[in-house]
């Protein structure tokens, strides 16, 4: 049946990323007003260990929708990077974690991506704009303030990942059955 074809299922597959990528993409302007406290940590986290490899294709799904709707300005660039790295140290993480572990490990990565988000990000900076490495160093510590919000919001809602993991698995295994 056309249901249980496997371009189907890609498909449907296809679809689902494009959403969580929208997903991510909204809950950044949803958080606009909040500084440097938004949901891209923890959805990045979130899809990684729901689809491990495949999570790629909405968090560039999300990286492209910047991109389009923001344009393609140097400030972009850093995104091609920045959400890969949480999503490779992610991937680097245990995968049988006991809840008790996982929550406020998870929590604690969420946060250090946050906490380092400026340092992440200036080295594209200097090169982008010339900056030599004490221009970094400099540009990385007036930022700095806004990083520790960034890690504070993140490991905040780094204790979310842990339920939507489990809410997305949940969702997949419930629409398996359907078909």
């Amino acid at each position: 049946s056309i249901m249980k074809s496997k371009k189907y299922q890609q498909l449907v597959e296809l679809i689902v990323f494009a959403m969580l990528g929208v997903i991510m993409f909204i809950s950044k302007y949803l958080t606009d007003l909040l500084p440097n406290i938004h949901f891209l940590g923890m959805l990045t986290m979130t899809y990684t260990i729901v689809y491990r490899k495949k999570a790629l294709i909405p968090i560039y799904v999300f990286v492209m929708l910047i991109g389009i709707f923001n344009g393609f300005a140097m400030w972009w660039i850093p995104y091609l990077y920045i959400w890969t790295i949480l999503w490779g140290i992610t991937m680097l993480l245990p995968k049988k974690m006991s809840k008790k572990v996982a929550i406020p490990v998870y929590a604690v990565v969420c946060a250090l991506h946050g906490l380092c988000y400026g340092i992440l990000y200036a080295p594209a900076q200097a090169i982008m704009f010339g900056l030599n490495f004490k221009g970094m160093l400099t540009w990385i510590a007036t930022g700095f303030y806004f990083d520790v919000i960034h890690g504070i919001g993140n490991f905040a809602l780094g204790f979310l990942i842990v339920p939507l993991a489990e809410a997305l698995q949940k969702f997949h295994k419930t629409a398996k059955k359907e078909n």
